[in-house]
């Protein structure tokens, strides 16, 4: 029996999915326990607590992404240099070795560097995305986004990562709503409903203004003049700066792009992006499965060839 254990262990959160030998889903399950709640010494034990049933049955791998292979997470893996394949993942991945008390079969998917206008730029967990994102959709090239916290915008080429850049799209959309003048008069946080009246109007000024700095201003004073809704205004913002991060694309000549993302911040990028004309394919943590699924398949096609 072959089974992949696929990990996305991110920041503030651990997803994992078990796959058979041919990448469909058997299982799924989720935790809380962010790189941020575990210290390092922790990894092992929240690793066998949530998988270690999974990893127990003969022939069971692991891969894993994200953060968990950053300086502060379990072991850290490289940065691989892009232009990058994902042969190039494959033989970068970083085994885990003695660490797990049980000597398990884990390694981490190296994450990917470029340089954006002479300013070093780095993901971890993205890359991965992207290639399921280009199973998915049965092609070697594509511009995939990927929106969060700090959304990814990542170039495809004949199943290459060419390139990408960091867009802090949803930590300015959070420092604004919790820190700034513009989160008063707003519904308590949780109350973020999609009004995408006011949405599509933030995407659109943004994509005609003068830049967030300005535009921004206008939460304040719209809703000081009766222009919109204390429930609106959390939309309105969310265009804005989610309009701020298109506008500083170069979408023109771009019929369309694939989003990996949660459903609801997915469902606002396909919206702005329609705005731009742009359309979107949008795809969920089934490209992540994909994507580390594939890395596993190439990973056991080196080995079988080198013995």
């Amino acid at each position: 029996m072959s089974r992949l254990v696929a990990v996305d262990w991110g920041s503030t959160s651990l997803r994992a999915a078990l796959l058979d030998e041919r990448g469909a889903v058997l299982e799924t399950r989720a935790s809380d326990d962010g790189m941020l709640k575990v210290d390092r010494a922790g990894f092992d034990a929240v690793f066998e607590a949530e998988l270690g049933d999974w990893m127990d049955v003969a022939g069971t791998r692991c891969l894993m992404a994200g953060m968990v292979g950053s300086r502060q997470g379990w072991v850290e893996a490289d940065y691989v240099a892009c232009p990058c394949s994902r042969d190039d993942l494959v033989a970068r991945l970083q085994p885990i070795g003695g660490a797990s008390t049980k000597r398990r079969d884990i390694a981490i998917v190296p994450g990917a560097s470029c340089v954006v206008d002479g300013v070093p730029d780095v993901l971890r967990g993205e890359e991965v995305k992207a290639i399921g994102a280009l199973e998915l959709l049965g092609t070697d090239s594509a511009k995939v986004v990927s929106p969060g916290t700090h959304s990814k915008w990542m170039t495809l080429e004949r199943g290459r990562l060419v390139g990408f850049s960091t867009a802090m799209t949803g930590e300015f959309y959070a420092l604004l709503r919790q820190h700034s003048i513009l989160g008063r008069g707003m519904p308590p946080e949780g109350d973020d409903a999609l009004d995408g009246a006011a949405f599509d109007d933030g995407v659109r000024r943004a994509l005609s203004g003068c830049g967030l700095l300005q535009t921004a201003f206008g939460v304040r004073t719209r809703s000081l003049f009766g222009e919109l809704a204390a429930k609106s205004l959390a939309s309105y913002l969310s265009g804005l700066v989610v309009g701020e991060e298109l506008r500083c694309r170069p979408l023109a000549g771009v019929p369309s792009v694939a989003l990996v993302g949660a459903p609801a911040l997915a469902e606002r990028y396909a919206r702005a992006l329609a705005t731009c004309g742009v359309d979107a394919r949008v795809f969920d943590e089934a490209a992540v499965w994909r994507g580390l699924w594939t890395i596993d398949r190439l990973r056991r096609d080196r080995q079988g060839a080198e013995r």
